[in-house]
């Protein structure tokens, strides 16, 4: 397999420039490709446009390309199965190596299988699926005996048959206290007592201004652990309520911020919130909570005519529209129909 995987490799490296110069392309290496069209076949770079040249694509032979087009990397995280990149990068041509982890392999008994980048942007041939690899009934190895807590407490990577290893790996993802691999001998004994894992814990996390935090004060924290967060009055609350000490000793999410009120900078134009047109005088306290859209009302700079321009609060902040001019106390008194809140608004074709 590793010969096979330095053939490739050189192959990639060469591949885009002695095959085109050569006009033709090799047999290809990698078998089952999997292609719903092919591009424009050619002969040279002149056969292609300005971005594409003329190289190699495996089954569909010279085709004009992309050579900068690139396939979908990282690939998911997959349980039985690992990638990595063959190439410096994920581009045309580059190739990537799917190895099963120890205790499985491919449909063909092999545990590693090789994918070109293609130019469809596709990795060449099926998503690769490892499976375990089945020992036969009837030639079953004696084991050594794993304790229920030992199972509870780790995951155990081999098969504990005698004269083979094992490796623990904690599922709290704590570290290991002790040996991490251990040897089941031929008297079905471990050579070595099964590790223990360290304890994990959560530092305290940070306070948040203007908010409170809903849990017993401690230096540090059980994994499972719940922390919950409240606002003072005429705060709200932005990020999660609850944070969750996990296994790796870190929270959950970062604290959450509580955010102001903003006051809404108009007093003689009415104003839309929530859908609904309204003095500012009339809105509790003439605030908006933290996140609200306030929409204002602007007079068209040649027409007798008004358009809206909304802005958002943001944590006590809540700045005008440009456009937007605050009417004097002459014309709210003495003009109240002509306010620029009351007028007709601009036809859609009058503002741009």
């Amino acid at each position: 397999m590793d010969a096979a995987l330095l053939l490739l490799s050189l192959w990639a490296l060469t591949g885009t420039v002695s095959l085109q110069a050569s006009g033709s392309c090799p047999e290809r290496l990698l078998g089952e490709e999997r292609r719903r069209t092919c591009p424009r076949p050619c002969r040279s770079d002149s056969d292609c446009g300005n971005k594409r040249q003329c190289l190699c694509d495996g089954q569909c032979g010279l085709s004009c390309v992309v050579p900068g087009r690139t396939c979908p990397w990282p690939l998911p995280l997959s349980e039985n199965s690992e990638a990595r990149l063959l190439s410096p990068t994920h581009s045309f041509s580059a190739l990537l190596e799917v190895r099963c982890k120890p205790g499985f392999n491919l449909q063909n008994g092999l545990d590693a299988t090789v994918r070109r980048c293609q130019g469809d942007r596709q990795w060449s041939g099926d998503e690769p699926i490892c499976t375990e690899i089945q020992a036969p009934e009837h030639t079953a190895a004696p084991t050594c005996p794993l304790p229920e807590d030992v199972i509870n407490t780790f995951s155990i990577h081999g098969d504990a048959s005698i004269g083979t290893s094992i490796r623990y790996s904690c599922l709290s993802g704590a570290d290991i206290v002790g040996s991490s691999e251990n040897f089941c001998q031929d008297n079905q004994t471990w050579q070595n007592p099964h590790p223990i894992c360290k304890m994990v814990f959560c530092r305290p996390p940070t306070e948040v201004e203007q908010g409170y935090v809903v849990a017993v004060q401690k230096t540090e924290y059980e994994v499972g652990f719940d922390i919950h967060y409240l606002c003072k009055k005429n705060f709200l609350l932005d990020g999660p309520q609850k944070i969750t000490c996990l296994l790796n000793g870190n929270w959950s999410a970062s604290p959450p911020h509580c955010r102001a009120r903003c006051v809404i900078p108009a007093e003689r134009s009415r104003v839309v919130i929530g859908g609904v047109k309204r003095w500012p005088f009339d809105v509790t306290d003439a605030m908006v909570p933290h996140g609200e859209n306030v929409t204002f009302y602007c007079k068209h700079p040649r027409k007798q005519c008004s358009f809206t321009a909304s802005q958002t609060c943001f944590d006590g902040k809540l700045q005008p529209p440009a456009c937007y001019l605050e009417p004097t106390w002459l014309q709210y008194k003495l003009f109240p129909h002509r306010l620029v809140s009351e007028i007709d608004a601009c036809e859609p074709g009058d503002v741009e």
